[in-house]
């Protein structure tokens, strides 16, 4: 397969020049421009979506061997979540290989934060299908970088950001509402639900209504990015 040096370059940015770039050729077409010859990337943005949360869940995992799973959970949000892939791969100038229909690339496709989300997504299963597990786990790790070693700070915002969410679409602020509560009095587990006015809801579960409140507003945030 003939490899354009537009695609040569991007494999330079990613650190992985494939040996089989078809692969990475589908990874880059959004559905705005399949056929039923040049099928989308959405197959492999489900895959892709799987590896990345892997690799996070395991890499949070490694690195704080105290940390309980209330405290995992909304920095592993915080690194898998849409906005942090665009992120990516705004920084590795993903938007500049893509391939779109006409229409999107009218309306400024090449820098939409959901389609950038879920191009990235889709490298990441071509570089495991090209490469394996090992490989994808190291270019991973490289492209987020100091994002994992700032998650915890950053999750600790999480109700900041779901409150600037809804009020930038005009809702009220979100409400936690505990809903269950476990364990012994000296340690007593916390579930909260996270609530906005539009019926969208997540729920955590920590060892304080603070984690827990967190990690539920880190967790609806990162479906209401995933799913813009």
């Amino acid at each position: 397969m003939k490899v354009s040096a537009e695609v040569r370059a991007f494999e330079s940015r990613l650190g992985h020049r494939f040996t089989r770039p078809e692969l990475l050729s589908r990874a880059l077409t959004h559905p705005s421009i399949a056929t039923e010859t040049r099928p989308s990337n959405q197959r492999m943005e489900f895959l892709g979506d799987r590896v990345l949360n892997l690799v996070m869940a395991e890499a949070l995992y490694t690195a704080d061997r105290y940390a309980d799973e209330g405290q995992l959970a909304p920095r592993y949000n915080v690194l898998v979540r849409k906005e942090t892939c665009a992120d990516v791969a705004r920084d590795i100038d993903l938007g500049a290989v893509l391939r779109l229909g006409r229409s999107e690339m009218m309306t400024g496709g090449r820098r939409k934060q959901a389609l950038l989300g879920d191009a990235m997504e889709a490298v990441i299963a071509a570089l495991y299908l090209d490469a394996g597990l090992d490989i994808a786990r190291e270019i991973i790790l490289r492209l987020w970088g100091e994002r994992i070693d700032t998650a915890e700070a950053r999750a600790r915002d999480a109700k900041t950001a779901l409150q600037e969410w809804a009020q930038g679409r005009g809702m009220a602020p979100p409400r936690y509402v505990e809903t269950g509560r476990s364990g012994p009095d000296h340690a007593p587990v916390f579930t909260i639900s996270a609530r906005l006015d539009n019926g969208a809801e997540a729920s955590a579960s920590a060892n304080s209504k603070r984690q827990a409140e967190q990690a539920a507003a880190a967790d609806l945030l990162a479906r209401l990015e995933s799913s813009t």
